[in-house]
């Protein structure tokens, strides 16, 4: 289940993201590698995330929006339609991809989440939330240095996720345990 998403990860740093995604995501994650206070760290990290939520189109700005509202509110079944309906109207809306696969993460539904976090990361390999959540789900099938591969990757991107940073350092700890 891992190894063709991994193998995707693996190759990040060669991949280009789509042209559909906004074009000042390039200087916000320049920004994002160099910032050292964490008030502009969160300010980057919220535009980042302001881009990758939007889009040019009001039917899709407000469906995903609708879906975020559906997915907080633990309205799985309304999420669902509506990011359905999202993937197959905007095939290129990143953003989709990855509520989509959040929503299957949350349903125990890894083959399918997974699907999706491999969908994200072709139209944007920069995604840290998606890669996050690809080592969520290999550590929930015991897949150790899958996860780790996904947190490191995660990581390169936005080098500024405490917690993040923390499963890795924990994870390579209990590697280097097992050689010794």
């Amino acid at each position: 289940m891992f190894a063709q998403v991994l193998r995707q990860v693996s190759h990040l740093d060669r991949a280009h993201p789509a042209a559909s995604m906004p074009q000042p995501l390039d200087a916000l994650f320049r920004r994002l590698a160099t910032a050292g206070e964490q008030k502009e760290i969160a300010r980057t990290e919220d535009l980042i995330w302001a881009h990758w939520t939007s889009h040019p189109e009001a039917a899709a700005a407000e469906a995903i929006e609708r879906s975020v509202r559906a997915l907080a509110s633990k309205q799985y079944a309304a999420a669902e339609r509506l990011l359905d309906r999202l993937v197959i109207g905007w095939p290129d809306f990143a953003e989709a991809w990855n509520k989509r696969a959040t929503l299957r993460f949350l349903q125990d539904r890894d083959g399918d989440s997974i699907a999706d976090i491999e969908r994200t990361l072709a139209l944007e390999p920069r995604h840290f939330g998606a890669l996050s959540g690809l080592g969520q789900i290999c550590l929930r099938h015991g897949e150790r240095a899958g996860a780790l591969i996904a947190f490191d990757a995660a990581l390169r991107v936005h080098p500024h996720l405490p917690g993040l940073r923390e499963a890795a350092e924990t994870l390579r700890a209990s590697f280097s345990r097992t050689l010794h």
